[in-house]
């Protein structure tokens, strides 16, 4: 059941597109404000936002950028009363998949909504030395048999993959996975490296995360020559 998280201020309205959304099978969660929604992307990432641009305490642009100069490849569709072909433009140009005009047919939404489900799904799925990582589905599957993951381990290879080829440091992997901006949890890094290596690495199959002496970790296939 695809997860959808809504961040709009009007509280009619985002009783009514939870209400028809969930009717049409999404498991929907809804945000007020960008505080809260940033709080509902940080502990349970969906795999779609609905986006006002309007919001009490700042801009839907502004949480739009910060999710997408964190990596945050969520699918978003930003709907808005702002109408102008340069704020369509603005929205496009800050990281939205897609921007619908207030007021609009909930029939369109929901085809829209389906349709950035589709092109991500897709998109999401990644194939590295037969590990599979389907991002939409939070499913992963190596030498053919599923692995049961936590969604801690889930995001952490998540993000390894995202960056494969690239030594990410633990403080980066702190920052963007754990959330935390103090850089003190190093320490729960390596122990969680430790486990999901456990999960993922296969008989007959290569390793795939390595440790970076001095950096941190990476995970690379047998076409990296680094």
């Amino acid at each position: 059941m695809p997860r959808v998280l809504i961040i709009e201020d009007e509280p009619k309205l985002r009783r009514s597109l939870q209400r028809g959304l969930q009717e049409a099978g999404f498991h929907v969660a809804t945000a007020g404000s960008t505080a809260e929604g940033s709080r509902h992307l940080g502990d349970e990432p969906p795999d779609a936002v609905i986006l006002d641009l309007m919001l009490p305490d700042g801009s839907g642009l502004d949480l739009l950028r910060s999710l997408r100069h964190d990596g945050c490849a969520t699918p978003v569709l930003v709907v808005t009363a702002r109408d102008a072909v340069t704020d369509r433009v603005l929205g496009l140009d800050s990281g939205a998949d897609d921007y619908l005009v207030k007021p609009f047919a909930f029939n369109e939404l929901l085809a829209r909504m389906r349709a950035l489900l589709r092109r991500t799904s897709e998109s999401n799925r990644i194939d590295v030395e037969g590990l599979e990582l389907d991002l939409l589905a939070r499913r992963v599957v190596r030498g053919g048999k599923e692995i049961e993951l936590t969604n801690r381990q889930f995001d952490l290879l998540a993000y390894l993959v995202r960056h494969a080829g690239q030594a990410v440091s633990r403080e980066m992997l702190v920052r963007d996975v754990w959330r935390d901006e103090t850089g003190v949890l190093t320490n729960v890094v390596d122990v969680s490296i430790n486990h999901l290596r456990r999960r993922v690495e296969r008989d007959g199959l290569p390793p795939l995360i390595h440790t970076i002496r001095g950096v941190g970790y990476m995970l690379k296939d047998h076409t990296w020559s680094g």
